[in-house]
């Protein structure tokens, strides 16, 4: 019988988020709650024929894909993902499937970076420890109001227009920079075009918009956080290596500035991870995409796939660049 392989379902949300009952009568479905590392990847997944996986979460290279000899097809989330090797894939046969534009909820990142930066102006974090420690007040840092002070957006796309206009409702001055804007696109997405270093100089709140690449890696360094202001909030719900770990870590527990994060170098983030036991931190698991919309939209089009290549007629094929 086909087997066919959920992984990286770290919420326990796959089942209820999609009918996969008709893709259960033709092929037996193994969900996988926990990350897998490479060697553990090869020896689960060695048996496996099909694997609909979660958007860059286990990666596939070629050293990976080589060890999978069953494997016939292999369906990615959105419409790319950088960690697997389509190439490799298909050279070994095996079919790549993507859900395209399928996205239920396409701006949730969007309003995750806004709950960030209200979370960390504000201190809810610590003031939700304490209350349920039983006390109030005492020890909870003081907020910072948002209303005139200034919000750097490193990334005015689709993504971060968006955040422009939270701002903007907010009653935020924005400020905006990546390598190609444009004085006329910042307008018009509600920013004012300024240079990378006045936008770390100058703003009280910055954050990350952007798709990480060779090009993008590291662009916040620690030349970059030094330019920030004493207890800025800095936001990155884009992809961790844009901005240069280890100066990250010193920043905030110099607390120089607040780090209000989504997404880290190494997921799931480790249990020593130093940025765990940091104070000037507000931390959440990578939750940008996942969404209940989102679930659904991506998980309905991963059975899609499975049941049309089952077929004999694949859809949403990628074909290597």
């Amino acid at each position: 019988m086909t087997r066919i392989a959920i992984l990286d379902d770290w919420q326990d949300v796959a089942r209820e988020s999609a009918d996969w009952s008709a893709l259960a009568e033709r092929a037996e479905l193994v969900f996988f709650a926990e990350a897998l590392s490479a060697e553990d990847a090869a020896a689960a997944l060695a048996d496996f024929d099909i694997i609909l996986t979660m958007r860059e979460r286990t990666p596939f290279p070629a050293s990976l894909v080589q060890r999978l000899p069953k494997l016939r097809m292999i369906g990615i989330t959105g419409g790319n993902n950088p960690t697997l090797d389509v190439e490799a894939c298909t050279r070994q046969g095996i079919t790549v499937c993507d859900t395209g534009s399928a996205n239920g909820a396409p701006y949730a990142p969007a309003e995750l970076a806004l709950a960030l930066l209200l979370a960390a102006a504000r201190a809810i974090p610590a003031a939700d420890a304490n209350m349920r420690a039983g006390r109030f007040q005492h020890g909870v840092p003081v907020g910072m109001g948002l209303a005139g002070k200034t919000l750097g957006i490193i990334g005015l796309g689709r993504l971060g227009a968006r955040v422009a206009r939270y701002a903007a409702a907010l009653d935020m001055k924005v400020v905006a920079w990546n390598p190609n804007l444009t004085e006329a696109t910042a307008q018009e997405r509600g920013a004012r075009l300024v240079s990378k270093a006045d936008l770390l100089a100058t703003s009280d709140a910055i954050t990350l918009h952007m798709v990480l690449s060779p090009s993008s890696k590291g662009i916040i360094d620690a030349e970059d956080i030094a330019r920030m202001k004493q207890g800025a909030i800095l936001i990155n719900t884009s992809r961790g290596p844009l901005v240069e770990e280890a100066a990250l870590i010193a920043a905030v527990q110099s607390g120089h500035i607040i780090a209000a994060l989504d997404v880290y170098d190494t997921e799931p983030l480790p249990d020593d991870h130093p940025l765990r036991g940091a104070s000037h931190t507000v931390l959440t698991p990578h939750l940008g995409y996942g969404v209940a919309e989102t679930w659904h939209a991506w998980y309905s089009s991963s059975i899609e796939n499975a049941q049309a290549f089952l077929d004999g007629k694949p859809i949403r094929v990628v074909e290597p660049k």
